[in-house]
């Protein structure tokens, strides 16, 4: 195995059980423990962990007021989630076939498309969503399947891409984690998370990110898009100013 390779190993274990151990991860990888050091040491120059002692968790710097598991982030931002969703809501229209990725502001999202009884096609990959629409009839939902993510409350992986290639989308609405302006980069924590965005924004005929306004100041491991390939953006008001002119550069619509 590649150093990046395990890297990219060491990472998912760190999104999954939010800790990893020197010792666990030589005998799992059958290196030395001064080798996993060594890994971890570069990895922390890169702002991926913070080593503590015997081992590894993800570094506060990497996610303030966020954390990679759905169960721990879906109370919190709650009144700015569901300005979004009300916003969201307006730009579907009868009979689309939407998509609604794995974010906790596109669950409040799915309240308010059932609280509205639009009549559409919904596919997701989140359990959350398919709960909701479990308890209504006027949405057709279909769940893609594959690996199932604990941490994130939904299927992700090979399996999941594949079901999703044979679907076109009216319209998606994407997550997100962080978001650099400056850099034209839109992220997230798990690269098949990030895998899983893209096939399905290269899928979808009008794209919208849909966040809090604080996700400007967020970064995070995985670029899964830029702001040029996205139609419009969804926050709980206006981004500043800054930010607003550079979106426009992009020719990215603000939704207000």
């Amino acid at each position: 195995m590649f150093v990046e390779e395990r890297h990219q190993e060491i990472l998912h274990l760190l999104q999954e059980n939010e800790k990893v151990k020197v010792k666990e991860l030589s005998k799992q990888f059958e290196v030395t423990e001064d080798c996993i050091r060594k890994d971890l040491a570069s990895m922390e120059a890169k702002d991926l962990l913070k080593r503590t002692y015997g081992g590894a968790v993800l570094p506060d710097t990497m996610h303030p007021g966020h954390t990679n598991f759905v169960s721990t982030r879906k109370d919190k931002n709650i009144k700015e989630k569901q300005q979004i969703a009300k916003k969201a809501v307006k730009l579907i229209r009868p009979g689309d076939m939407i998509f609604l990725d794995i974010s906790t502001t596109n669950i409040e999202l799915a309240k308010e498309i059932q609280k509205q009884e639009l009549e559409i096609t919904v596919i997701s990959c989140m359990m959350d969503i398919a709960q909701i629409f479990s308890q209504t009839k006027k949405v057709k939902f279909i769940l893609l399947g594959g690996e199932f993510n604990r941490a994130q409350n939904g299927f992700l992986g090979e399996l999941t891409v594949q079901m999703m290639k044979n679907f076109r989308f009216d319209i998606c609405f994407m997550g997100v984690v962080g978001a650099d302006v400056e850099n034209d980069e839109v992220m997230t924590y798990v690269p098949e998370d990030g895998i899983m965005k893209s096939h399905a924004m290269k899928r979808s005929r009008r794209r919208y990110l849909v966040m809090e306004n604080c996700k400007f100041d967020f970064k995070a491991n995985y670029v899964y898009t830029t702001f040029e390939d996205v139609d419009g953006i969804l926050c709980e008001e206006k981004p500043s100013k800054k930010i607003s002119e550079k979106l426009k550069e992009y020719q990215v619509e603000v939704i207000e």
